[in-house]
């Protein structure tokens, strides 16, 4: 990735994309579709292809938030694992989205503050 620096971090804008669209246990969808909407609605670099945010999809399966259902190539197949809350963060300002279930610490990676 270049040295481009969202006004909000990437990894809440897919967060909130997934708490505004994909807010639902039953709900299928992919990283193409979260990062179609990220190109036309969100604060992202405009040379980035889908696979500068890999990391950030592995990092939502990681924190319980998602599940991958499937792989293909690049696209990842997600599901929630429970619905997505919105809170928000004193320490860095911003909204943040997180599953019922996750640990509630800012999933802002310059933050990680206790909610």
């Amino acid at each position: 990735m270049s040295d481009f620096t969202p006004s909000i971090p990437l990894e809440l804008q897919i967060r909130k994309i997934i708490f505004e669209k994909f807010n639902d246990i039953d709900t299928k969808f992919t990283n193409d579709d979260i990062f179609e909407i990220l190109k036309s609605e969100g604060d992202i670099n405009t040379s980035w292809i889908i696979d500068d945010t890999e990391s950030l999809f592995n990092d939502l399966c990681d924190s319980g938030l998602v599940r991958n259902i499937a792989q293909n190539f690049t696209t990842i197949f997600l599901k929630l694992f429970d619905p997505v809350e919105k809170f928000y963060c004193n320490s860095c300002n911003h909204d943040i989205y997180l599953g019922t279930s996750e640990e509630r610490v800012c999933p802002n990676t310059s933050c990680k503050s206790s909610i």
